[in-house]
């Protein structure tokens, strides 16, 4: 068994005001550094390896949090949103209508014209996931939401047709045990990154 942590990059302007950032690469807020550089992972995790997606914002968080750069792996990339990318989602929900039902009648091939799925980010995800396993080494995943979600749809067999078994916080680590051949299963989610106090 392996043990994988996952965590969510720290916001962006762009989350902040709701714009949909996909592989839109977007450097963290001055108000994301600020909430990234209060989170406490839990000490074991300095024995753990690190991995990050490439773009910056998860790259970024990475780094305040190891406190140093760590090697990046593009299968842990966003989600493509393509033609959605750089809306807002009020306008995106207004050219959709529901945005929650469109997303939730298609649930894993849910897809913007010209972009991914959670079923594409899986099958992505899957060959990365094996390696992790057949290395054998506890690993720190720095992503995105995106990921996450297909990630823990993958380990609950959630097809995402309606609302997820357990709701994934943010500012949490989620841990997910990799079986010998890379399949996910949950461990324990929505740990908390205690804030430091002022």
């Amino acid at each position: 068994m392996t043990l994988l942590a996952v965590i969510r990059h720290g916001p962006t302007h762009w989350n902040e005001t709701g714009i949909v950032q996909g592989r839109s690469d977007i450097p963290l807020s001055e108000t994301g550094r600020s909430l990234v550089g209060s989170w406490q992972v839990p000490e074991a995790f300095t024995e753990y390896e690190w991995v990050t997606s490439p773009l910056v914002r998860a790259a970024e968080t990475a780094k305040i949090l190891s406190g140093q750069p760590q090697p990046t792996d593009h299968r842990l990339v966003e989600m493509d949103w393509s033609a959605w990318e750089g809306m807002k989602l009020p306008d995106l929900r207004a050219q959709l209508g529901n945005l929650m039902k469109a997303w939730e009648a298609e649930g894993l091939d849910f897809r913007a014209p010209g972009g991914e799925s959670p079923r594409d980010v899986q099958d992505r995800l899957r060959p990365f996931l094996a390696e992790r396993a057949a290395v054998g080494t506890p690993t720190v995943v720095v992503c995105h939401k995106g990921v996450i979600r297909a990630l823990y749809a993958m380990a609950v067999s959630w097809d995402m047709t309606d609302k997820p078994p357990e709701k994934l916080q943010d500012n949490c680590t989620h841990v997910f045990r990799l079986e010998p051949d890379g399949s996910p299963q949950p461990h324990q989610l929505n740990l908390p990154m205690t804030t430091t106090e002022e």
